[in-house]
Order: structure tokens, then sequence, then C-alpha cells
């Protein structure tokens, strides 16, 4: 008999919010076969909290194990009091590790992070990036299983040529630096007019009002259509030759992985995890941490050098093909059955 599981995570519909990995993973888990009950869906966080809990306690006697969504920010109460929850009820729980801020958080709530993490029957990270965190601060019960993706709804396309057309793909946050991409593309424009860039994903902290303003001011053509579903921003990526990802903090992104799935060369920065998903030239191009000239430069060689280009888009498509949910499985699966 499968495992009846409970998955814990943010799964919001709210539109300043992008879909979380719950959204995804819930469903190939019920097409899997298995009994997935998630929460939650509520905007107000209290009464997020409280349903979490909630489906937690009135099904305690027919769950097998518990999923939580685990990030370094606000979030991270979430799952200690889910943690908590499942240790008094004896219930087996496995965080899911998310957000390159998880090294913060164990640095400064040493106590709370023994009590989740080290009481958890297994901790999963996507990449070596937090595995080798967690295993440095002594969480040995830790295992990598990487983000996946279902690889057929990213039809890869092949380019031959490659214009100075940018892609950027995530939730207008500080921490993503979305304005790094902005005066990117305002030093490629220079030396190539036909330049443009849309930047996709919703309003968090005011960053998207400050980025739109920055563009008008500079009249730069980029668009701004908001939040969109991934199979539109999969098509629209068609119209676009090159993915940037300009954060300051990060784990291993979908929507990096998904860009590689596209055939789009992504330019990152090199921050957190991304030297554990690009390596750099040969899937992908990485520049330090908020450096618009050295990204510039990157983009600069590659426009000059197509066959560049092909190649790297090449690369970064085989290497995202181990992520494709039908090879991920297997090792969930495995973990579950445990």
């Amino acid at each position: 008999m499968k495992k009846r599981i409970l998955y814990i995570g943010n799964n919001l519909s709210n539109p300043t919010f992008t879909a979380t990995y719950i959204s995804f993973f819930s469903e190939v888990l019920k097409q899997e076969g298995y009994w997935v009950k998630t929460a939650s869906g509520k905007d107000n966080k209290a009464l997020r909290l409280m349903e979490m809990l909630s489906l937690i306690w009135t099904n305690r006697k027919q769950t097998d194990v518990v999923l939580i969504d685990t990030y370094g920010a606000q979030n991270f109460y979430y799952a200690y009091s889910i943690g908590k929850l499942c240790q008094q009820l004896k219930l087996p729980y496995i965080p899911i590790l998310h957000g390159g801020n998880l090294k913060e958080r164990l640095d400064k709530s040493p106590n709370l992070t023994k009590s989740l993490f080290g009481n958890a029957r297994i901790n999963v990270a996507p990449s070596h990036f937090l595995f080798d965190i967690f295993v440095d601060h002594g969480f040995s019960n830790s295992r990598i299983i990487p983000n996946s993706i279902t690889l057929e709804n990213y039809p890869f396309k092949e380019r031959k040529t490659f214009k100075p057309n940018f892609l950027w793909v995530r939730r207008f946050q500080e921490r993503y630096n979305p304005l790094m991409a902005i005066k990117v593309l305002e030093q490629v424009y220079k030396k190539h007019p036909e330049a443009k860039m849309c930047m996709v994903g919703p309003e968090k902290d005011g960053s998207l009002a400050n980025c739109k303003e920055y563009a008008k001011q500079k009249n730069l053509p980029i668009e701004f259509p908001g939040k969109m579903k991934k199979k539109d921003w999969a098509a629209l990526s068609l119209d676009y030759d090159f993915f940037i990802n300009s954060t300051d903090v990060d784990n291993t992104p979908i929507s990096v992985i998904e860009a590689m799935a596209l055939g789009l060369p992504v330019i990152s920065t090199d921050v957190g995890g991304m030297p554990y998903l690009i390596g750099n030239g040969k899937d992908g191009i990485l520049v330090p941490q908020n450096d618009v000239s050295a990204m510039v430069a990157a983009i600069e060689d590659l426009l000059q050098n197509p066959e560049k280009c092909e190649l790297i888009a090449k690369a970064a498509y085989e290497k995202v093909r181990k992520f494709d949910w039908e090879i991920v499985k297997e090792e969930w699966i495995s973990v579950l059955n445990e």
C-alpha cells in the first residue's frame, strides 16, 4: 500500500506569490498513487499556520509521513511548529529544504534548527550546496534529491542565432535583485538598440514598482507581464534567446532549471547553489554578485560567439534531463518507503 502523506507548505493562489514546489510535487505524488493532503492556501499567516496544524491533528491516525517545505526566512517558523507537533504525535516528518538563506538560519537559530532537523526522519536537500551545509552543521540525516520538473512540459528550442533578447523570471523582491537585470539591459541597449527584455513575476516588496520607474526613466524596452503560469512563460520563451538570473541569494531555483530545459543559455550571478547547478562556461555563465559590468561582458562574448551559445544550451539541456520527474521519482519512492 502506498504511503499516506500530509504535505505542508505555502500553496498560495495570491497573485503576489509565485507557484511554489508544493503545487507541482503534490500533484505528481498523487499521480503515482499516493494519498496526499496539503496545507495551506490561506493568505493570512496566522490562519495558514492554524490550518497546517489542524490538518496534521485531524489526520494524525491515518498519516504515515509528513513532508514540510522548509525555508530560512520567516517561513522557517511554520516548519518548526509543524515539526514540534509531529514529534509530539510521533509522526515521522521530512523537511524539504529550499532557499539559499538556510545557512543563515542554522547559524542564527542553532537550538531551533537542531530540534527540527535533528529529529527529522531525513532532510532532503535539492543539491550539494545545502547538503554540504547541513552535513557541516552535524545533520548527517540528510540526502540529496534534486528539484524536479516534468521535462515534456518544457520543449527544447534549438537556436542557431542569438539576439540580445532577455527573459527574467522571478518574484520581484530585493533579494533577487531585479534592478541589476535592468541595468544590464541598459548597458547592452547602448550598443544593441534592438535589445529587449521581459521580466515575469509578481510584486513582493515594492521592487516591481521601482523597476518599472527605472525602466521608464531610462526609456528601456522592457515588458512586465506580471505573474504567469509556467506553461505561459514557457511559450513566451520562444521569443527570447537568453535567461538572466540576477539574484543575491539562491539555492537551485526551478526557474533556472526550466530555462535550461527550454534551451535558453543562462547568465547568472554565482551566489549560493548556482555554482552547483551551473558549470561556468560549460552549461551556463556565472558572474560575481551584483556585477553589472561582468554580466554585460559575458553577454557581449556570447553574442559574438553563437556557436558557444549553442553548445552551452545543449549541455544545459543534457544536465537538466536528470531533473525529470520520471527519474527523480525513483529516489523519492525509495525515501517514502523507508
